[in-house]
């Protein structure tokens, strides 16, 4: 539920981008830093609020944080101005990165071992489902009853997720990190490798999909009706890769990371062939947006390489990826601008990913020079707190190091299907 309005608000705050242009009176570029404004609030909210939020449970952390997006998204309904609209959408965006990220390590920490990757899927499923049925209602409530309806139906999705997790999420005890352990993983270049595989592999994506409705319309020559079809396509396409893609992490995690760069990178160059005919076209956003499953591997890698600074090294990730949110747009409207036509976002895109790749290639390198650094250092029990190697080895084929009789228990525990 969470996700679902997260992933409603994010995408949703496009589509309505004219109507809240209109009636705050001003331009629509002027209006898109509203959300850019959002943007930044996950970038710098993801990893500021991981570290000062070290010290409380996670249970906690949830609750506030779905707290403060609720409250962003009443605040941008209310909004009287331009001024008020940016900082309720900042404000909204601060939440967003924490709060996937706290998520994921919940929800990795209720499954065996061997199921993170599955775990983390099924999670980013509100996610990927909103761009099936949240953004295009969103888009219909707006058109129909004003686009403040819609941000204040966020918000209440916002406030029933804070019910639903008051109510169903597992109690755990506060202190299971500090601050400073958490700043840990900046030192780890592990940690940023695998960050760096995000914000560019991940933009190829953003290119193209930020462009879509304009390339249907000036290209593929359709009417403005069907966009959403299209839409709902990708949001389909990035649905059943957040559920078959985690079974294949699950066993390989990195060569999976590889296989879905390499794959993104081939259905991206065949966007401009593509683009001149529905049928295909909607076949090629499919598959482009199955490579969304990308975000669910790099969050299950980091769990692998963050040692005990798993929240910061969890929200990181959403930062990363709205930097890529931020990169593809950039480089394909500047080969829009240049002349080279709307398709041309799709070489950029395939660029992006085939760079990300690159890194990707760096990384599995490392990891075969050093398995044993690259091994799980900890990992996460159902009250939040961390275990040793001792049960993070578990099941890796690794040699399981000697630990406590309680962290040993816990791993026992952990294994169990």
């Amino acid at each position: 539920m969470g996700g679902f309005a997260i992933g409603t608000t994010e995408f949703a705050s496009m589509s309505l981008l004219p109507f809240f242009a209109a009636d705050l009176h001003i331009d629509e570029p002027t209006a898109g830093h509203a959300i850019s404004a959002y943007a930044l609030g996950v970038v710098l909210g993801a990893p500021l609020i991981a570290v000062l939020g070290a010290r409380f449970a996670r249970r906690t952390q949830l609750l506030v944080l779905m707290a403060v997006f609720a409250l962003g998204n009443a605040l941008t309904a209310l909004a009287p101005s331009y001024d008020w609209m940016i900082a309720a959408r900042f404000l909204s965006g601060l939440p967003h990165g924490a709060y996937f990220g706290i998520a994921a390590l919940v929800a990795a920490s209720l499954v065996p071992y061997g199921r993170r990757s599955q775990a983390v899927g099924r999670l980013m499923l509100g996610l990927t489902s909103a761009t099936i049925v949240g953004v295009p209602l969103a888009n219909f409530v707006g058109q129909a009853f004003g686009w403040r309806t819609s941000f204040g139906v966020v918000a209440l999705l916002a406030l029933l997720t804070v019910l639903f997790c008051a109510l169903f999420a597992p109690r755990d005890a506060a202190g299971g990190s500090d601050p400073l352990r958490e700043l840990g993983a900046l030192r780890s270049g592990r940690v940023w490798i695998t960050l760096a595989i995000g914000a560019i592999g991940f933009g190829g994506m953003f290119a193209v999909y930020t462009y879509l409705a304009t390339t249907l319309i000036a290209v593929t020559k359709v009417s403005a009706a069907v966009i959403p079809l299209f839409l709902a396509v990708f949001g389909i396409g990035a649905t059943l890769g957040n559920l078959v893609v985690p079974r294949f992490a699950d066993r390989a995690l990195m060569p999976t990371a590889g296989g879905i760069l390499l794959f993104s990178a081939l259905v991206l160059l065949l966007f401009p062939l593509a683009a001149g005919n529905p049928w295909l076209l909607a076949a090629d956003v499919f598959a482009i947006g199955f490579g969304v499953s990308l975000a669910t591997v790099l969050q299950t890698r980091l769990m692998d390489v963050a040692g005990d600074a798993q929240s910061l090294a969890a929200a990181l990730n959403h930062s990363a990826f709205n930097i890529a949110n931020a990169l593809g747009p950039f480089l394909g409207g500047l080969a829009i601008r240049e002349g080279l036509g709307w398709t041309s976002t799709g070489p950029v895109g395939a660029a992006l990913a085939l760079a990300g790749l690159l890194i990707w290639v760096v990384a599995f390198l490392s990891a075969a020079r050093s398995p044993a650094k690259d091994a799980p250092r900890s990992g996460a029990t159902p009250d939040g707190s961390f275990f040793p190697a001792a049960c993070a080895a578990a099941g890796t084929g690794l040699p399981k190091p000697s630990g406590s009789t309680a962290a040993q228990a816990r791993c026992a525990a952990s294994q169990r299907p």
